[in-house]
């Protein structure tokens, strides 16, 4: 949401981060292109009359999606060290990790076992 914000205000000169009403159609909307980042490569955020009347349509990439949350990604590396030094393991002991949630899959995570 604060990506098509910032977007917004370079687009069309609207600061909406204190509009409810325009950023509960703009979060709805990122919602449904999340989802849909789970089995596509690409979504396209549409929402009529988002701004004084104007149309509102942008493409995001799964790419896309994946920098935007990366600072989130790599945050839940700390509770994995910890609860594998609280279960007495190293990354090695470790075979097979078993994601679930739409995210897992619209976030790459099969792609990111560099980490």
């Amino acid at each position: 949401m604060e990506y098509f914000i910032k977007l917004i205000k370079k687009k069309y000169n609207k600061d909406i981060s204190k509009d409810k009403k325009t950023l509960g159609k703009l979060r709805k909307e990122c919602e449904r292109a999340k989802r849909a980042l789970s089995s596509q490569h690409q979504a396209r955020v549409d929402i009529e009359s988002l701004v004084d009347g104007t149309d509102f349509s942008e493409p995001l990439a799964r790419a896309k999606f994946e920098e935007l949350n990366m600072d989130l990604i790599k945050k839940t590396m700390g509770p994995a060290k910890k609860a594998l030094e609280d279960a007495g393991l190293n990354k090695t002991d470790i075979h097979e990790i078993v994601l679930v949630g739409g995210s897992t899959r619209s976030l790459g995570f099969p792609r990111c076992n560099n980490y």
